[in-house]
């Protein structure tokens, strides 16, 4: 399960990676639109972090806010991507679970480019498992 939510200023990138995921098939929650971004960032990775979710993805004007937000919640391992060659090495190397998007700055096809490949790719764990570990222990201190 996938779950999604947006600020304002991202709703229509959201709904144009809704119909993609509808388009392939996948199963997703939207949690909606929130005018504040750390409040949609909260609601979403709450989801994920309880295990009603396995990844979320959320959509601000650049990204970034949505994504400092969402690293606030312990368990989220949240990227702002804007290019395929991020978005697949967020998920091979850091496991992240959370992908943020810019709907002032990513085109639609791009969008569904770099939800695709955040989708599909899996952790490869091995020397990466260890740092990402290494992360996690950063919330305890």
């Amino acid at each position: 399960m996938i779950v999604l939510g947006s600020d304002s200023a991202g709703t229509e990138l959201k709904n144009h990676i809704m119909e993609f995921l509808d388009e392939k098939s996948y199963e997703y929650l939207d949690c909606g639109e929130s005018k504040d971004y750390p409040d949609i960032a909260e609601t979403v990775c709450k989801k994920i972090v309880s295990g009603e979710a396995e990844k979320g993805i959320l959509v601000c004007g650049t990204g970034i806010g949505i994504s400092i937000a969402a690293n606030k919640v312990k368990g989220i391992r949240a990227a702002a991507c804007s290019d395929y060659f991020s978005a697949k090495y967020t998920r091979l190397h850091n496991d992240a679970n959370v992908l943020c998007l810019g709907g002032r700055v990513i085109a639609r096809g791009i969008a569904s480019e770099l939800v695709n490949v955040f989708l599909t790719t899996e952790f490869e764990g091995g020397r990466h498992a260890a740092r990402v570990e290494k992360i996690m222990k950063l919330e305890e201190s």
